[in-house]
């Protein structure tokens, strides 16, 4: 201790637990269990407490979730996984009693119990229920605080996010052009399920849809191609090849994501960019990706991967490989304002899937601008608010995965 400490009287103990007290850094934020000791100091700031979780199926195929606290706030998510909406909500009821009586607040302390508690660990059940729950978490948590999300990140590094829309041919790209986006993603035209060798009429029909989409559009247009994993790898370093001439924006999962070698050799074999990820699960699963250097850009889905708090780790570690984000969402309005959030609190950002702007879901829905994007949202959490009078008659659904099988043997083949 110097001489001025002693004048003063202020120990360099007290002046420490001084500043963490002021700092709140001393606040309890993890239940007493996780503690070997009560730490010093320690300071209450109210306390806040799970009660419940509420799942409903939406249409056309949603599932929302409302986690309810004994302050009256309540947290928004969407755990989804598509034709599983039942298996989902079951996995929600599982995890319920770990989180009631909890406190919502400390957000990666639940992450990791919700994960690393299932023996059997990741996958896309365990993964998507508990991806909801995190989106739902943070909500609450910037409601509590009275800030966006991305503001506990460290504050928007956009004030804007770019959306892209869909058009199957080039009627469709017109429209979305006069809607006023600067971004489209098509699939692979096709008469019939792709065969694992495909003839040049197969590849012909393919790149001329793609060809008018371009015309369409004009060069200004940036336009992706999904190959949805239903390509077979035979086929899909063919047609990537023809449709080099009209330089899609990427090519979506060429292959079936797990493929990861088949994919890094059909990367190599073309200087267009390949995007995949909707089908891969947590930091674990996009490692592999990146280490490879199996896609130049990364999509997680952020209703699959681990809600926000994996999403920034994910778009972390892309970004230590020079690779953006582009997240995947053909959901609700809910899954769309998470991808916002994280689009606004990382630097390596691409562009945003998105389906549903949220009329008839939400009371402010999102706008498109003239330049193609959504601005950012500036309400409180999430900063979304559901309509429950506009949604009443959108409660319910049955929806199912198509089931697709090959016209010449009825074989199953991919959708």
């Amino acid at each position: 201790m110097g001489l001025s400490d002693k004048k003063s009287g202020v120990s360099r103990r007290s002046a420490i637990q001084s500043v963490l007290g002021i700092a709140g850094l001393g606040t309890m934020l993890l239940p007493k269990s996780s503690y070997a000791s009560i730490p010093a100091p320690f300071r209450e700031y109210g306390q806040v407490k799970i009660t419940k979780l509420e799942t409903f199926l939406v249409k056309p195929r949603w599932i929302f979730l409302k986690i309810h606290t004994d302050v009256g706030v309540v947290g928004l998510g969407e755990p989804l996984l598509e034709g599983r909406a039942l298996t989902i909500q079951t996995a929600i009821k599982e995890v319920e009693p770990y989180l009631i009586g909890k406190d919502p607040r400390s957000i990666v302390h639940h992450w990791q119990a919700i994960y690393r508690h299932a023996f059997y660990r990741g996958g896309p059940i365990l993964t998507s229920a508990l991806s909801g729950i995190d989106h739902a978490l943070w909500d609450i948590k910037g409601k509590l605080l009275n800030v966006p999300v991305y503001e506990l990140f460290g504050g928007p590094t956009r004030d804007r996010v770019r959306i892209y829309g869909r058009a199957a041919n080039a009627e469709d790209m017109k429209k979305r052009k006069a809607e006023g986006f600067s971004v489209i993603k098509t699939g692979v035209a096709k008469k019939n399920p792709a065969n694992i060798v495909e003839n040049p009429q197969f590849i012909k029909y393919a790149s001329d849809n793609f060809a008018s989409l371009r015309e369409a559009g004009g060069p200004d247009m940036d336009i992706a191609i999904d190959f949805h994993g239903a390509i077979s790898p035979q086929t899909a370093k063919v047609l990537i090849r023809e449709l080099e001439q009209y330089q899609p924006m990427f090519i979506e999962e060429p292959c079936q994501a797990q493929n990861v070698d088949t994919m890094v050799d059909i990367a190599r074999g073309t200087h267009l960019p390949i995007a995949t990820g909707e089908r891969i699960f947590t930091k674990w699963g996009f490692r592999e990706i990146l280490e490879k250097g199996a896609a130049s850009i990364v999509q997680p889905d952020l209703c699959h991967a681990g809600g926000i708090t994996e999403g920034r780790i994910i778009a972390g570690m892309a970004e230590a490989y020079y690779v953006p984000i582009a997240p995947h969402n053909p959901m609700g309005p809910i899954s769309l304002a998470v991808g916002l959030h994280l689009a606004a609190s990382v630097p390596n950002f691409l562009v945003q899937e998105q389906v549903s702007l949220g009329e008839g879901y939400l009371k402010n829905p999102f706008k498109l601008e003239k330049d193609g994007s959504v601005l950012i949202p500036r309400g409180p959490g999430l900063g979304i608010e559901l309509d429950e009078e506009k949604m009443k008659d959108k409660i319910g659904h049955d929806w199912k995965n198509p089931e697709s099988y090959n016209p010449f043997d009825g074989s199953v083949v991919d959708w």
